[in-house]
């Protein structure tokens, strides 16, 4: 009889809960953490929270010798010179299309090259086409705009060869039916390797008792792409995809890429937002309440797209980022 009320005894105490600890305690119990990461968050404080009080240029007439706080009220009257502008709807629209077309074009490309390296290659000759597709990620789109410009200007390699097939020369950086594929093509060959890692690493962490499990049981490597990578590739396919659909008109026009690539004779196919805000700004001239309005605007609808994306995230059966 003893013996079965001390057999009972640990099963009660198993059950029992601990006390919950408040959270001053947990911080002086997990003080170091806590501490390591207090510089994040004051970096973000600092350099991307109280910032955001800028934002109230956007309904006041920036005026520079009373300041941000001194500058008169005025509304939504940026807003409704923004609307009526058909340069800002141009930059925007170029935007938009631009953003959408390097979405289509980009997105799928490091997902193939991680299932062709995953499959197709040896671990050593993986690692030579990763290291060859990783490395122009490493060098700036002033550098790489320098290279992009002396192949394809009149003179370069590009137009030697076409006037060697007897062709004319004309380069595609003038050309405005030409422009945006060029910008295409040069995203998706600087970003294709860098892009293609976290999809590897994603397939690294699929068992590869299931590969061969499917193998012997006779499935080929379309059956074994379809069935076993895709579903443990899918989530992080999801997730990465709100990402780049949130920050699509930031990122995906790339001030960077465009701004050292493009010239008068295209600004009608290539001026996007960002581009328009600096030429605007510092080249002619302009408003900063205005300006500021501009990128209201931009972050309103990033905000819109980011929601669209991660609901059609969940829709898809995914957790979504919230």
């Amino acid at each position: 009889m003893a013996d079965s009320v001390t057999a009972r005894t640990p099963k009660r105490s198993l059950k029992t809960r601990a006390p919950k600890q408040s959270l001053g305690k947990r911080i002086l119990q997990y003080k170091y953490f806590y501490l390591m990461v207090l510089p994040v968050l004051i970096w973000y404080a600092l350099f991307s929270y109280a910032p955001m009080y800028g934002v109230t240029l956007a309904f006041k007439s920036f005026d520079y010798s009373k300041g941000i706080l001194g500058s008169p009220w005025i509304g939504l009257e940026n807003f409704q010179t923004l609307l009526t502008d058909p340069d800002f709807r141009r930059a925007f629209w170029n935007t938009v299309i631009i953003s959408l077309m390097k979405l289509i074009t980009h997105f799928p490309m490091p997902i193939i090259l991680a299932i062709v390296l995953y499959e197709f290659s040896r671990t050593k000759m993986k690692r030579f086409f990763q290291t060859i597709l990783t490395f122009p990620h490493f060098i700036s789109w002033v550098v790489l705009s320098g290279i992009i410009i002396n192949i394809l200007s009149k003179d370069g390699i590009y137009n030697q060869i076409i006037m060697l097939f007897g062709g004319d020369p004309n380069s595609p950086l003038v050309d405005e039916s030409a422009f945006r594929p060029v910008l295409y093509i040069t995203h998706v060959w600087r970003e294709i390797g860098w892009d293609s890692i976290i999809y590897l690493a994603a397939l690294a962490g699929i068992n590869p008792e299931l590969f061969e499990a499917a193998e012997v049981d006779g499935a080929n490597r379309f059956r074994r792409l379809l069935n076993i990578a895709w579903p443990g590739l899918k989530s992080t396919v999801a997730v990465l995809l709100i990402l780049q659909v949130g920050q699509l008109l930031t990122q995906g026009s790339s001030f960077e890429q465009i701004f050292n690539l493009y010239s008068s004779p295209v600004y009608s196919v290539a001026d996007t937002i960002d581009t328009y805000i600096y030429r605007t700004s510092f080249t002619i001239g302009g408003d900063f309440g205005y300006m500021t309005a501009v990128g209201v605007v931009k972050s309103i609808i990033s905000l819109i797209l980011l929601w669209a994306a991660n609901s059609f995230a969940k829709k898809m059966g995914e957790e979504g980022l919230y």
